[in-house]
């Protein structure tokens, strides 16, 4: 009998996000008018797909120990990029092929230095950073990019009454869910984790695993980038700022560690960034201090991690 209250403290540790975002719920359906509402769900979901799909790439990159800071870069390159195509009269479908391959582009250069030359990930993706800013701002002549009515249509499209962000959101968080837990491939992620040259012993290509998973999570920014700015019509010179940290803290709270070895993205990673635009979504509501968004968001991160850690 005395071990029942250890294993609901440790089910309680586990599910600790999980938690707190229902108490979350409660506590902004008790103090907004309007946030329990089906409506309102609907546009949380909405607003979190862009920063799920963008979160999910970072739970693989973070499972192999390392890290992605370019990704808010990436969503700006991409953007800036789309704009400027379908502005110049080519289909948002047209279009679709150079924003992949400016993800898929930017994810390789970081793979292939971190790989080849050996550079620790947070160098690397930190110097990407400056460079994808930078090349995006040049394209953009440091100005916003209006888009066409045509991407706002998309942003507010609906297949059988369900939103297209959502429906992109959920077939990326389910593609990488399977990649991580029915494949070889996400096996062997979960190895290099724990121990990379552990997996070098035992016959595990490491340095093509990474360069795929630098190259996939490149490729979620920039999906994450496009659902992200066909709802806000217009790319501004500071569209993605500051998303890198937003992704990762959705990955954390969903319990992925920063050490490797241990995450998931459905539900730990999508759950965790629901908690975060939830927090956002209910904040506005009650017209609470635009100030305290970080501040709320950094004392739920620090509570979760210290939970996670005690735990462990």
């Amino acid at each position: 009998m005395s071990t029942l209250p250890l294993n609901i403290s440790r089910k309680a540790a586990e599910h600790s996000t999980l938690l707190l975002l229902i108490l979350v719920v409660v506590l902004f359906g008790s103090l907004g008018e309007g946030f329990l509402t089906m409506r309102n769900f609907v546009n949380i979901l909405i607003q979190v797909s862009g920063l799920t799909i963008v979160a999910a790439g970072m739970t693989l990159v973070l499972i192999t120990a390392g890290i992605d800071l370019s990704v808010g870069s990436i969503m700006f390159l991409a953007g800036v990029v789309s704009g400027k195509l379908v502005d110049g009269g080519l289909s948002i479908w047209l279009a679709m092929p150079a924003i992949l391959l400016v993800g898929a582009g930017m994810g390789f250069v970081n793979g292939l230095s971190i790989v080849r030359f050996r550079i620790i990930p947070f160098i690397v993706t930190l110097a990407t950073l400056y460079m994808g800013r930078g090349l995006g701002l040049y394209i953009s002549e440091t100005r916003a990019v209006n888009l066409p009515d045509s991407f706002l249509a998309i942003g507010s499209l609906k297949i059988m009454g369900i939103p297209l962000p959502v429906i992109i959101m959920v077939a990326v968080l389910l593609v990488l869910h399977l990649l991580l837990t029915r494949t070889p491939f996400g096996r062997q992620l979960y190895a290099i984790g724990n121990s990379r040259v552990k997996s070098e012993k035992a016959g595990i290509r490491v340095s093509s695993l990474l360069l795929k998973v630098y190259v996939i999570s490149g490729l979620c920014a920039a999906i994450g980038g496009f659902v992200a700015i066909a709802q806000l019509g217009a790319v501004s010179p500071s569209f993605g700022s500051q998303s890198e940290f937003t992704a990762i803290a959705a990955a954390v709270l969903g319990g992925t560690s920063l050490f490797g070895g241990r995450g998931a993205v459905f539900p730990g990673t999508f759950i965790g960034a629901l908690l975060i635009q939830t927090i956002q979504n209910g904040l506005v509501i009650i017209n609470a201090d635009p100030y305290l968004y970080p501040l709320i968001t950094a004392s739920l991160i620090f509570f979760i991690v210290l939970i996670d850690s005690r735990h462990r």
